[in-house]
C-alpha cells in the first residue's frame, strides 16, 4: 500500500479524510487535478459517454480499473452479475466497502479466470496497456476473456489537439519514435509521489487498426465534446 497513491486517496475520501485531491504531472507539460468527489459519482453525475457505455452492457460484467466501483454499483442495481477488476488494492477495498460484491485485486494481464459478455474500460481504460506495442498485448488478454459473441466497451481520446500546429496547418509532434498518444504521469497526494507510469490515449483510427488486427470488429458509439469517443469491439465469429 506505500505506493498506491491513488488507494490511499480513496480510502481516505471513503472515510470522511477528505482535505485535497490527487495532482498529475504528465510528460506533455501538463499538471492537473484528480478530484476525489468525481470518482464516487454516480450515474446521473457520468459523462454522457460512460452513461451510454453502461446502457450497452449485457450478461456477466467485467469492469476493468473499477476504482471506488461507481460503475460496477450502478449494474448491480440493475441486476447485472457484475466483476470489479483493479490493480490499486486501496481501490479493491474501497470498491468493497461500498458494496460491490466481487471485485478482484489484479493486473489485467495476470488475470485468469472467468469469461464475460461485456468487459467495460471507461475512463480512458485503455490507457493501462501504456504504449501502443502493449496495447496489441493487451486486445490479446481481453479476446482471451470473452465469451463468443462478446463485447467490449471503452471511452479514449485523441490528444493530437495538445501539440502545436505547424506552418502548413498540421501539426508538429516529436520525432522520437514513439506514438504520440503515449504519455508518462506522476501522481501526487498529501507530499507522497508515485513512481513514473505510462498511459495510452489511441485515437479511433488506430483502435480501429488494432482492433482489425485481433479479430474484432470496431463500431464507433457516440463521440464528446473533447475529442473523446466512445467504441466497441465485438469478437467477430
Amino acid at each position: 500500500m506505500s505506493r498506491d497513491i491513488f488507494g490511499k486517496a480513496l480510502i481516505d475520501f471513503q472515510n470522511g479524510i477528505y482535505s485535497e485531491d490527487i495532482l498529475t504531472y504528465s510528460s506533455l507539460g501538463e499538471k492537473d487535478v484528480l478530484p476525489l468527489p468525481y470518482l464516487f459519482r454516480d450515474y446521473d453525475a457520468m459523462p454522457i459517454i460512460e452513461q451510454k457505455a453502461l446502457d450497452l452492457c449485457r450478461g456477466k460484467v467485467l469492469d476493468v480499473g473499477c476504482g471506488s466501483g461507481s460503475h460496477s454499483l450502478h449494474l448491480q442495481k440493475k441486476g447485472f452479475e457484475v466483476t470489479g477488476l483493479d490493480a490499486s488494492e486501496g481501490a479493491v477495498a474501497v470498491a468493497k466497502l461500498r458494496g460491490v460484491r466481487d471485485v478482484i485485486h489484479s493486473n489485467i494481464f495476470d488475470y485468469s479466470g472467468m469469461k464475460f459478455d461485456t468487459i467495460l474500460l471507461l475512463m480512458n481504460g485503455i490507457g493501462i496497456a501504456g504504449t501502443l506495442n502493449e496495447a496489441d498485448r493487451l486486445m490479446t488478454q481481453l479476446e482471451s476473456m470473452l465469451h463468443r459473441g462478446g463485447q467490449i466497451l471503452l471511452d479514449s481520446s485523441d490528444i493530437i489537439y495538445m501539440f502545436e500546429l505547424d506552418d502548413d496547418g498540421g501539426y508538429w509532434i516529436p520525432n522520437n519514435g514513439k506514438y504520440y498518444g503515449e504519455v508518462e504521469f506522476r501522481m501526487m497526494y498529501k507530499g507522497l509521489k508515485s513512481d513514473p507510469f505510462n498511459w495510452l490515449y489511441l485515437d479511433y483510427n488506430s483502435l480501429k487498426q488494432l482492433a482489425e488486427q485481433h479479430n474484432f470488429s470496431c463500431e464507433m458509439i457516440c463521440e464528446g465534446p473533447h475529442y473523446d469517443y466512445l467504441a466497441r469491439l465485438k469478437v467477430q465469429s
